[in-house]
C-alpha cells in the first residue's frame, strides 16, 4: 500500500522555484502525480520513451536530454526545469499573456503582490541584510514577472494577434 501525500496547493507550484535540476526533473514528476495522476510509466508513454527506467536514471543523475526536456514538462504540464535554466542564467522568465483584459483582482493581486515585495525589501535593508535574502529574492522576482507580464500584454494590443482557431 502506498501512501499519498497530500497534494500541494496551486499557489506553491505557481511559485516554486527549484534550487536545481534534479530538484526541478523530481519535482516536475510530483506534479504530474499529483495534479494529472500520471505515473512515471505514464509520462514516459506519452513521450514516445520505450524504457520508463531512463526518466529515473536521468531524474537521479540531473542529466536529462535537452531535446527530451520539452516534452518531459508538456506531459507533466509543469516548467520547473525550464525556470530553474533560466535562473541560472540570471534571467526572468514571463508567462505569454493570454490576451485577456485585467479585471479588478488582477490589479489588486498585482498591487498586493508589490506591497509584500516592497516590506520584506524594507524589513531586508533595516536589518542590515539578517533576514532571509531567499524570499526578498522570491517576492521581488514574482513580483518583476507579474508587472512584465501586464507589459507585454498592454502592448499586445496595439498588435491584435490573429484568431485563426474556432
Amino acid at each position: 500500500m502506498t501512501v499519498r501525500i497530500a497534494p500541494m496547493r496551486a499557489r506553491f507550484w505557481k511559485r516554486y522555484q527549484p534550487t536545481s535540476l534534479r530538484d526541478a526533473l523530481a519535482k516536475a514528476k510530483d506534479y504530474a502525480r499529483e495534479r494529472h495522476n500520471l505515473s512515471v510509466e505514464r509520462i514516459a508513454d506519452l513521450m514516445g520513451l520505450a524504457d520508463h527506467w531512463a526518466i529515473y536514471k536521468w531524474i537521479e543523475s540531473g542529466r536529462f536530454p535537452a531535446v527530451l526536456l520539452p516534452a518531459y514538462e508538456n506531459v507533466c504540464g509543469i516548467d520547473l526545469a525550464t525556470r530553474w535554466l533560466a535562473a541560472t542564467q540570471h534571467k526572468l522568465l514571463v508567462a505569454m499573456p493570454v490576451g485577456r483584459a485585467a479585471d479588478a483582482a488582477d490589479l489588486v493581486q498585482l498591487g498586493s503582490g508589490f506591497q509584500h515585495a516592497l516590506q520584506l525589501l524594507s524589513d531586508f535593508y533595516k536589518s542590515e541584510g539578517a533576514t532571509d535574502p531567499q524570499a526578498v529574492l522570491d517576492a521581488l522576482r514574482g513580483h518583476l514577472e507579474a508587472v512584465a507580464y501586464h507589459h507585454h500584454n498592454v502592448a499586445g494590443f496595439a498588435e491584435p494577434q490573429l484568431e485563426l482557431a474556432e
